[in-house]
């Protein structure tokens, strides 16, 4: 099994060099490391230039879906693991990935955050989601009602295949429900593994500059609509990754 691991970035100078060098110091070694610059102002790319065994390639079209059908078509791996650009891997992420791969026969797997920047509040309100709320969700939309699957964007892996299977990702949505639909569309080709143990460190930004309230209701909004209309809600879209 060959693993690519992959961050798409716009304006992500700031955040990229410590999830890059996270993949680099991990026990099992990524095959290749992927940066897509995604049509940044700052010097993404070439901070991303800068750390060693990355290849960094330029998506003038800017959009986080467009970036990842990017990094889809260029990697060479098996597996394509996702991560954010604010995102550290722990130095056994590719390792329990690839383990969980290895022994089962599901075509992806997710897993939860942890929050390297936010208040108490905050990190007890997901971790509450992470063991009380996605575990029987995922087993009711994915295991009984093969509708879909809980699906976090900025932590997944991916068996290339089954991407290509169900036509790769779908550009047509601009970004919030965009996790929601690949884990729905990976369903209907095989079992999507929600696995506690492959967590990722990641920031709190997003919650800081719109709240908590609003962020969790755009998640539930889009989740259940995707879900059940197999297309996001409409919502107001507010960027971040420009922090």
């Amino acid at each position: 099994m060959t693993i690519t691991a992959i961050v798409c970035a716009f304006n992500e100078a700031t955040y990229l060099p410590a999830c890059l060098y996270s993949l680099r110091a991990q026990t099992r070694p990524p095959d290749e490391i992927i940066v897509i610059d995604n049509a940044s102002t700052d010097q993404t790319g070439s901070v991303a230039a800068e750390v060693p065994g990355v290849r960094v390639i330029r998506e003038p079209r800017k959009g986080l879906v467009i970036a990842r059908e990017t990094a889809r078509r260029a990697a060479r791996g098996d597996v394509l693991a996702f991560v954010d650009a604010d995102c550290r891997a722990p130095l056994s992420w590719l390792e329990r990935v690839e383990r969980r791969l290895q022994t089962s026969s599901a075509v992806a797997l997710t897993g939860p955050y942890r929050f390297y920047d936010w208040d108490r509040t905050g990190r007890a309100l997901i971790r509450m989601y992470d063991l009380v709320v996605a575990p029987p969700t995922h087993v009711v939309v994915h295991d009984l009602l093969k509708l879909g699957a809980i699906f976090y964007g900025g932590n997944f892996a991916v068996r290339a295949a089954a991407l290509q299977r169900i036509g790769g990702f779908d550009d047509r949505i601009e970004f919030h429900g965009e996790d929601t639909n690949v884990g729905r569309r990976l369903t209907a080709v095989g079992p999507v593994e929600l696995c506690a143990d492959c967590w990722v460190w990641t920031s709190a930004r997003r919650y800081r500059a719109m709240g908590k309230r609003r962020v969790f209701g755009l998640y539930v909004r889009n989740f259940w609509s995707e879900i059940l209309r197999h297309r996001p809600a409409d919502h107001d879209h507010v960027d971040v990754r420009t922090e």
